[in-house]
């Protein structure tokens, strides 16, 4: 009988030192990584402003077009961890896009993040049609989510 009330108070004590070491690995964090956009700095950004004056307001892009320096992104992935030995999970991807002119002033902004599986500008409330820009913006969302940094 005695016996009995060793083994069961045996699996409780294994029971709760189990749980507690499972409750050790919860994170549910996110994970925030590249340009963290400030909504009133965006705001200020207008059609016809010059370069310089972006950059002053915005920061320095993530990165640029390669041809003529007349595109600016400012990319943003949000990621979320439930563990800590498990995958992170992108629940959110953003890409500012300021296109300038040949006199490197603003033409227009957009805001490019995913809805539906596309990519879609939230500003001008469009799925972009295919083309070089759409093209390109999609490959910063493939690339986004296969990016491994090195450590």
């Amino acid at each position: 009988m005695r016996l009995r009330g060793r083994s069961f108070v045996g699996r409780i004590a294994a029971a709760t030192l189990l749980g507690l070491t499972v409750s050790g690995c919860m994170v549910g964090e996110d994970l925030h990584h590249g340009y963290v956009l400030d909504e009133r700095a965006l705001a200020q950004v207008k059609p016809g402003m010059p370069a310089e004056q972006v950059l002053q307001i915005m920061g320095t892009p993530s990165t640029v077009s390669t041809v003529g320096n007349k595109s600016w992104y400012y990319i943003s992935q949000v990621k979320s961890r439930t563990l800590h030995f498990m995958g992170d999970t992108v629940t959110d991807q953003r890409v500012t896009a300021i296109y300038f002119n040949n006199g490197l002033r603003v033409e227009r902004v957009a805001l490019y993040g995913m809805q539906d599986g596309k990519v879609f500008d939230f500003i001008s409330r469009k799925t972009e049609a295919g083309g070089q820009e759409a093209n390109f913006v999609s490959q910063l969302f493939r690339g986004l989510g296969t990016f491994i940094p090195h450590s």
